[in-house]
């Protein structure tokens, strides 16, 4: 039997029909002190292209710029396009992500790669080129 994904004790079932304020009363600290605050309008739009995608009415790709949205059960389920400074990163929205924010699953900064160096870049590889 595959094991079941939960948060904070309860499954995917039990947060279709929970409201925010009910949610920010599981969450940590600073989660639930944002949520308390209120959503920006950036962020407002976001989980209403959700909502929209959600009905059906809305096709396209979900994308969005707010990587410091935190992760609601109304996203469970949904593939959303994380932008990360130069691309778009799609990311599926499962139970384990609830709480955090959207930033954290797709990474900024990658890993520097350097490849062999060019010519002109040594002193002995000025003797190596045919003039």
């Amino acid at each position: 039997m595959a094991k079941e994904s939960m948060f904070k004790g309860k499954t995917e079932k039990d947060f279709t029909d929970i409201s925010i304020a009910d949610y920010a009363k599981l969450t940590n600290a600073r989660q639930r002190r944002s949520l308390k605050r209120g959503f920006t309008e950036e962020h407002k739009k976001l989980l209403a292209k959700i909502k929209k995608f959600k009905e059906g009415s809305i096709k396209k790709n979900i994308k969005t710029h707010c990587r410091d949205m935190i992760v609601v059960p109304e996203m469970l389920g949904t593939t959303i396009f994380i932008h990360t400074g130069k691309e778009f990163v799609p990311v599926i929205i499962s139970v384990e992500m609830l709480g955090h924010y959207l930033g954290e699953f797709t990474l900024t900064r990658r890993k520097v790669a350097h490849s062999a160096p060019g010519v002109g870049a040594t002193k002995s590889s000025s003797a190596t080129t045919k003039k």
